[in-house]
């Protein structure tokens, strides 16, 4: 049997990267063949078989025709008949069109070799025009391969599908799938940079496309440009190794400024009610998960507030903390702390100190989580003053860390 491993697990090895998965592809084969050896079948669409003992996929050489829109619309053949060649040409990108077969020996047809020491994203042939899910695959990878370029015809090719509208045939399910795996690599900036700069931002997400050219106040943010901010807030929250939950609410976050009155700016006065229900219905077109919906609304709504906590009102602070529901949900609170603190981190040059008002809200937090409500409830006679009581504790709280913070200072 002719067998190579192509595509990531060959890109990698070639870099110097841990290869975690191996696909292969089986040249001159057919089903029938495949089962006889014990292999068994899980491919829908096209012949796709897992190994009997590593469990590793097998995929019988193909070639795709384009048959409709969008990036469902794919004839597939598969034949004894179809060379090594023929399949690696239906590959998105010349680095992932290496083969390798078993004494080490690579196939390289398309210059992906060369490619990969240029540092180069190139396409493998037009037919990377049929399947506008290639755009957002391109993105993901600059996104993890932050020293690579993109090939100047490869950018106009993706340009050019924009403007055909291949991608507005992508489901939100796609698209989030791509979206996510981007923003957890290590510069997830990049991926949003490649998007915008083929015009698919505008498309899958105008409304984070809109923040650019949107100018802030210099003074809280050196680097003026909205857009870049965010950029470089997401990047921060890469940098803190965070969840998609968080990095999804820092990518949101300040969405409202893209809203906000010619006439005010450079100020964004409200953007946070804004951008509150922007988030919201972006995570919910997008159909993002739950807890990634959720953290994003939250954020969007109280990151102005969270870095004012030393001028709040004790009131204001109890306020804020049962309206984020965080003595029952303490982690997620924790989570939009993390948010705020790289959208304090993306204004211009690194910021590596610990974030103190974060520090503060989680002291205070954790000072009205002590309070034993059942103790005051039982201790109270009037049951109707139950909740006045406990709200008073609470205040109480919030007015004892910042004495003893006071008196540490």
């Amino acid at each position: 049997m002719r067998a190579f491993v192509v595509g990531g697990a060959v890109r990698d090895a070639l870099l110097g990267l841990p290869v975690m998965d191996r696909d292969w592809v089986v040249v001159g084969e057919t089903p029938e063949a495949m089962l006889a050896r014990g292999f068994r079948p899980v491919g829908k669409d096209f012949p796709v078989f897992l190994h009997p003992a590593s469990n590793e996929e097998y995929a019988l050489a193909r070639t795709e025709r384009k048959s409709g829109r969008g990036y469902t619309g794919f004839v597939c053949h598969a034949s004894p008949d179809v060379t090594l060649e023929q399949d690696l040409l239906r590959r998105d990108l010349t680095i992932n069109a290496i083969a390798r077969d078993a004494e080490g020996k690579l196939t390289d047809p398309y210059g992906g070799v060369a490619d990969l020491n240029a540092r180069i994203f190139r396409h493998v042939s037009p037919a990377f025009a049929e399947d506008p899910v290639r755009i957002l695959r391109v993105a993901r990878f600059a996104a993890r391969f932050s020293e690579f370029s993109l090939a100047p015809e490869t950018l106009t090719l993706m340009q050019n599908m924009v403007r055909a509208g291949e991608v507005d045939h992508l489901v939100p399910e796609r698209v989030w799938q791509e979206l996510s795996r981007g923003l957890m690599e290590d510069t997830p900036s990049r991926m949003i940079r490649i998007l915008r700069e083929c015009g698919a931002l505008a498309r899958i997400l105008p409304e984070v496309d809109a923040l650019f050219g949107v100018p802030q106040p210099e003074q809280h943010h050196p680097e003026i440009d909205t857009g870049e901010h965010v950029l470089m807030v997401i990047d921060a929250s890469a940098r803190g190794g965070h969840p998609l939950a968080v990095r999804w609410a820092c990518l949101l976050h300040d969405l409202g400024k893209g809203t906000t009155p010619e006439a005010i700016l450079p100020h964004h006065y409200g953007h946070e009610a804004r951008g509150e229900h922007m988030a919201r219905a972006v995570s919910e077109r997008l159909k993002a998960p739950t807890e990634c919906r959720d953290l994003a609304v939250m954020v969007a709504r109280e990151h102005g507030i969270l870095g004012q906590i030393d001028i709040l009102r004790a009131e204001t602070v109890v306020k804020v903390i049962e309206r984020c529901d965080a003595l029952r949900r303490p982690e997620r609170f924790r989570l939009m702390l993390d948010a705020a603190a790289c959208d304090y981190r993306g204004r211009g040059g690194e910021r590596a100190a610990p974030w103190q008002p974060g520090i503060r809200w989680q002291q205070m937090l954790d000072r009205m989580r002590a309070i034993d409500a059942g103790r005051i409830a039982r201790e109270c006679t009037n049951k109707a003053q139950i909740p006045e009581r406990i709200h008073c504790a609470r205040l109480a709280a919030v007015k004892a860390v910042r004495a003893e913070t006071s008196a540490a200072d």
